[in-house]
């Protein structure tokens, strides 16, 4: 079959961000950069994201538009034959179908409070209501599955079609609807009279605060916040390098895509912040910032329900991005692996996905005696665990040292793959830092994560 081709550009940028921008954006980076020293946490994370994130998204990239095959295929077309290199690649094919095993779940979460938002569910409550809400939502086995299914669908609905009149056309929309709502919502963030010393604490570099947290751990996270903002080492970005022509170079567009995902970083603390300070609600991470606090916020806010609405409307889009984005690698692989139509792929994986969601949408409920990973853990913790400390880091690494070395790619492929067309250009100079630094950055971060997480 004749490899399908993106319409423009712009399509391949905000499909690329799309994949990389999810709820991580939202409900851990602004937290993140308000504990650990504000602007300065800031500026240490772009500067990892620059060394880190930058060049194992140009090689994932490269190796897609050079192989125009799936993650799952890469490695059979540019591997040296005999090479063993291609079990990576059903290892990345594993690793999409666990990602989105927990991750519709919370698409799933998105629409629902979108709804109950619009309705006003939320007025009138307290805080401790607000949280008693969440915890119902979770403990409703019907929702928490019917939300999760309508997730699954939609999205292979959509994948369903072409890939320029599916995917591409749903997500150019609803990406620059996503960005058009966070510039709202942060400029009416801005109106508010706790913004000065909300955005005093998430942007003012504090240096006493790095000193509290202490230096090592700032620097930590903000190296480990840059590699996994932009999901790399699952292939996501290498599908979208196989339908693009090699009009420009692939440093320049990695670079785009980065600053659009920081972007939307950046702009949910403008957001989040100074409507916490207003209504003196603090600011926690994870699902409790985003579940709890935020509709708690709303709450006091006037015209709360529009705002809370357009909040989770942002919030549906950023998840629904990574899931078509997801969806449409999974897709790919399958079509490359045993041939099947785009439809036929999308009617089995849409029938495996909703089985295999199951777990994630039941562990709060039905299953919530089970602890895979013991203390009060739960089947997206176990899920979550393996593609962000396993799958992720340990995916880069083989891409990167892939890439660099004699016995796979090539440096020399690889650059000049990366370099064709218009745009920024790997360095030879770059090549020192890639093959002999950079790995031992990955396989630090790897590490690292697994003793944090055990401790």
């Amino acid at each position: 079959m004749q490899r399908e081709r993106l319409g423009s550009r712009l399509g391949f940028i905000l499909l690329s961000a799309g994949c990389a921008i999810g709820i991580g954006n939202v409900w851990k980076f602004p937290y993140m950069v308000g504990q650990n020293g504000g602007g300065a946490f800031v500026l240490l994370y772009l500067f990892f994201l620059l060394v880190m994130g930058i060049p194992v998204m140009t090689i994932e990239f490269s190796l897609g538009r050079a192989s125009r095959k799936s993650p799952v295929r890469i490695y059979h077309a540019l591997a040296p034959k005999g090479s063993k290199w291609y079990i990576h690649g059903y290892m990345a094919m594993i690793g999409n179908y666990l990602l989105m095993m927990f991750y519709t779940t919370v698409g799933g979460w998105m629409i629902q409070y979108f709804l109950s938002t619009a309705q006003g569910k939320f007025n009138g409550m307290s805080a401790e209501e607000v949280g008693q809400a969440y915890e119902q939502i979770c403990a409703d086995p019907v929702g928490m599955v019917g939300f999760m299914a309508l997730v699954v669908v939609l999205g292979f609905f959509i994948c369903s079609f072409s890939l320029q009149k599916g995917l591409e056309r749903v997500t150019k929309y609803m990406m620059i609807a996503l960005l058009i709502i966070m510039v709202v919502l942060a400029i009416n963030s801005f109106t508010m009279e706790g913004a000065k010393e909300g955005l005093s604490f998430y942007l003012k570099p504090d240096l006493e605060k790095m000193k509290e947290v202490g230096v090592g751990n700032v620097i930590l996270g903000a190296m480990t916040q840059a590699f996994f903002t932009l999901s790399l080492g699952m292939g996501g970005m290498a599908i979208f390098g196989s339908y693009i022509g090699k009009e420009r170079s692939l440093m320049g567009e990695s670079i785009n895509v980065a600053i659009l995902d920081t972007f939307v970083a950046l702009v949910s603390g403008l957001i989040i912040f100074p409507a916490c300070f207003t209504y003196h609600v603090e600011a926690g991470s994870g699902p409790k910032l985003i579940f709890v606090t935020l509709p708690n916020v709303f709450n006091h806010m006037p015209m709360g329900e529009l705002w809370g609405a357009l909040f989770f409307v942002f919030m549906t889009f950023a998840a629904l991005s990574t899931v078509l984005a997801v969806f449409e690698n999974i897709l790919s692989c399958c079509m490359d692996l045993f041939g099947w139509s785009r439809k036929k792929a999308c009617l089995i994986n849409a029938i495996a996905l909703l089985i295999l969601s199951l777990p994630c949408a039941l562990g709060f409920n039905l299953l919530s005696g089970i602890h895979p990973l013991g203390g009060s853990s739960n089947f997206l913790d176990l899920e979550d665990f393996l593609v962000s400390n396993i799958i992720l880091p340990v995916g880069s690494l083989i891409f990167l040292l892939f890439a660099v070395s004699k016995r796979g790619w090539g440096w020399e492929n690889f650059m000049a793959e990366a370099n064709a067309g218009r745009g920024l250009k790997v360095k030879n100079w770059m090549r020192g830092y890639m093959t002999y630094i950079l790995p031992f950055l990955f396989l630090g971060i790897f590490l690292i994560g697994l003793v944090t997480y055990f401790q």
